[in-house]
């Protein structure tokens, strides 16, 4: 037998035993005792120390059992999110994810093990959840949310949250969301800190606060700059918090606020937001938008938390790895500049590359010393170039427009390496990490 037939036949058996065990875990419902409250013997016993709480009581555990929320996004927020909506009792929970599962996933999103690696991560976030709780019906959608698919889903479900990555699929959902009428609970996290607020649920939307996307080369995701697991799951737990308190309809939900934390001082602390604009384009006096747009041409950037390939530079500006491969081995006078971060220069780097972070360039003074060191290239050999090497190719490009702004001559010798450190590693050495 193949490898290939081998895998198949495990996968067949592995759909089986699921079925199965649905079945079994139908059985075994069927049979459990209903009491007059609305609750079997089963759900009061897994509930039982909720339902002791007396803001919900046997009452809200019946809100929550005839709630549904919609989950967007199964990553670092999504994953512990669902979770503990599950493990509450919510009796429908939707996920939208576009994506598969990698190996750089499982340290912060714990819902996942080694073998769903190359599996759909909705379709692995159903089955463990299943398994956690067979009382929940769990809905996934393997799909990247559009204009053109939203709004039929999200009329289905009670409350929505925003566990995305990226700024137009954060005003997709709002606009979505004011429109046929949702609570949205909108989180992110990045580094050591997160941040957490309810939109258009007695206050404003997301459009109140933020009437304008970010300038795209602003926007740090975590594939970027980084996230440790322990805060981004802190964030969503407490999405799910607030998604219950909603459903309960219990006060003090952050409408209104922003809570910020940061997990390096251990500080949570909360600040008022703007209130409802009345000239808000979506939920104003007099709004311009009454239906959904194209959100990627409005905030100029890709709606996904992939690798943005920013195109901030002319075709003559930038080189392949190829091309500097050749430059490299032939021994033609250049300075290479890396502005990957310490820690990501730590992890691999070309032997001839001088580190200089993208985030010290950015400074006045770090723009100044990264000035001096190719303006004394440039002047000590009238052959030099200056190449710029990154990650992927954008804080290159960046650098390479910071650079230009600042010296007066010979910006044609400075040039960044398409596709940075993740090109080298895929196409010239693959002894290079991928990370």
């Amino acid at each position: 037998m193949s490898q290939e037939e081998l895998v198949r036949e495990i996968n067949n058996l592995k759909l089986l035993l699921r079925e199965k065990e649905d079945q079994l875990i139908k059985l075994r419902y069927e049979k459990e005792i209903l009491q007059d409250n609305g609750l079997n013997n089963k759900e009061i016993m897994r509930y039982s120390r909720q339902i002791l709480i007396p803001s919900i009581g046997v009452p809200g555990q019946l809100k929550i059992k005839e709630s549904s929320v919609l989950i967007i996004g199964a990553g670092g927020l999504g994953c512990p999110c669902a979770l503990y909506l599950t493990g509450a009792g919510v009796g429908r929970i939707g996920i939208i994810d576009y994506d598969d599962i990698e190996l750089t996933n499982l340290h912060r999103q714990l819902l996942f093990t080694i073998n769903d690696i190359g599996r759909a991560k909705v379709n692995a976030a159903a089955e463990h959840l299943s398994k956690l709780n067979n009382n929940v019906k769990i809905i996934p959608y393997k799909i990247q949310v559009s204009s053109k698919n939203i709004m039929e889903i999200i009329k289905e479900y009670d409350v929505i949250i925003d566990a995305t990555d990226n700024v137009p699929t954060r005003y997709l959902i709002n606009d979505a969301c004011v429109l046929i009428n949702k609570p949205l609970i909108s989180g992110s996290a990045l580094k050591l800190e997160g941040q957490l607020t309810v939109y258009n649920y007695n206050g404003p939307c997301y459009r109140c606060v933020f009437p304008k996307p970010p300038p795209p080369e602003t926007v740090t995701n975590c594939g970027d700059g980084g996230v440790l697991g322990a805060a981004v799951g802190t964030i969503g737990v407490l999405q799910a918090l607030e998604a219950l308190k909603i459903i309960l309809k219990i006060p003090g939900v952050l409408s209104g606020r922003l809570m910020l934390f940061d997990g390096l001082e251990m500080i949570f602390r909360t600040v008022k937001l703007r209130g409802k604009s009345s000239s808000c384009a979506i939920c104003g006096d007099n709004p311009s938008i009454d239906k959904l747009i194209d959100y990627e041409q409005f905030c100029n950037s890709r709606a996904n938390d992939k690798n943005p390939n920013l195109s901030l530079l002319n075709n003559y500006e930038r080189i392949t790895v190829e091309e500097y491969r050749d430059i490299k081995n032939l021994s033609k006078p250049h300075l290479l500049i890396d502005v990957r971060s310490y820690e990501e220069f730590q992890i691999c780097h070309l032997d001839n590359a001088t580190n200089i972070p993208f985030t010290d360039i950015k400074s006045k003074g770090g723009l100044q010393v990264v000035k001096n060191i190719v303006d004394k290239k440039l002047k000590e050999d009238n052959n030099a170039q200056v190449y710029i090497l990154c990650r992927r190719g954008n804080d290159s490009q960046r650098a390479v427009k910071l650079l230009k702004e600042s010296l007066d001559d010979q910006t044609d010798r400075i040039k960044d390496i398409i596709g940075g450190i993740h090109a080298w590693a895929h196409k010239i050495d693959s002894k290079f990490p991928i990370y």
